[in-house]
C-alpha cells in the first residue's frame, strides 16, 4: 500500500491566513472573548486550536482559555481501530460552564470524531454553546453536523483523503489530498 499526494490545496500562507480568518470570524460572531474558550480535538486539533487563541491573544489583547480532548473512548468505532487504542490525554483546566466552547478539528469528513468530541464535553459540564471550527471541510457527513468556522472547503471522492499537516507534529503546515495506491 502506498500514499500518493494527488495535490497540495493549501500551503503555509494559507493555512495561516485560514487561522486568522477564522479568529476573526469568532470574534465578530460572538462579539469578543466574553466567556469564550477553545478546546482541541487531539491531535492536530490541539495544535490549531492553540493557534487559534493565541490569534484571538493578539487581535483582542486578552487570554482565552484552552483545552484538548481525546475522544479515542468515545468512538463508536472504537473495536474496528485497534485492540489496544492509544488514549491521550484529555485536558480542560477551566469550567466550562456556561461558555461559549470552541471545538477544532483539522478537518471535518462524516461528523463521527464531533458527535464523539460533543459527547466528551458534557461530561465536562454544559457549556452556553459548541460552535465548530475546522480548517477543511470535505464533506461526506454521515451525521447532521456542520461546521460555524472553516478554513477551506474542499470536495473530496470518498477514496480520497485529506491530510492537514501542522508544523508542530508534522514538520510544515500544508493540506494534502491523497490517495491510497494498492501495491
Amino acid at each position: 500500500m502506498k500514499i500518493r499526494t494527488k495535490a497540495r490545496v493549501m500551503d503555509v500562507d494559507d493555512v495561516r491566513r485560514a487561522i486568522t480568518r477564522i479568529a476573526h470570524e469568532i470574534l465578530e460572531r460572538n462579539g469578543g472573548v466574553d466567556a469564550l474558550a477553545v478546546v482541541g480535538i487531539q491531535t492536530r486539533g490541539a495544535f490549531l486550536a492553540r493557534r487559534i487563541a493565541d490569534e484571538i491573544q493578539g487581535i483582542e489583547g486578552v487570554a482565552v482559555p484552552v483545552g484538548i480532548l481525546d475522544i479515542t473512548l468515545y468512538r463508536d468505532d472504537l473495536q474496528t481501530i485497534a485492540d489496544q487504542p492509544v488514549v491521550n490525554e484529555s485536558a480542560i483546566p477551566f469550567d466550562i460552564q456556561g461558555k461559549v466552547l470552541i471545538l477544532v478539528d483539522d478537518v471535518l469528513y462524516t461528523g463521527r470524531t464531533v458527535r464523539a468530541a460533543l459527547d466528551e464535553i458534557i461530561d465536562f459540564g454544559r457549556p452556553k454553546s459548541v460552535q465548530l471550527a475546522v480548517v477543511v471541510d470535505r464533506g461526506h457527513r454521515e451525521l447532521p453536523i456542520r461546521a460555524d468556522y472553516v478554513g477551506k472547503n474542499v470536495p473530496t471522492s470518498d477514496s480520497e483523503t485529506v491530510a492537514v499537516c501542522i508544523a508542530e507534529k508534522d514538520g510544515a503546515d500544508e493540506v494534502l489530498i491523497q490517495t491510497v495506491e494498492m501495491s
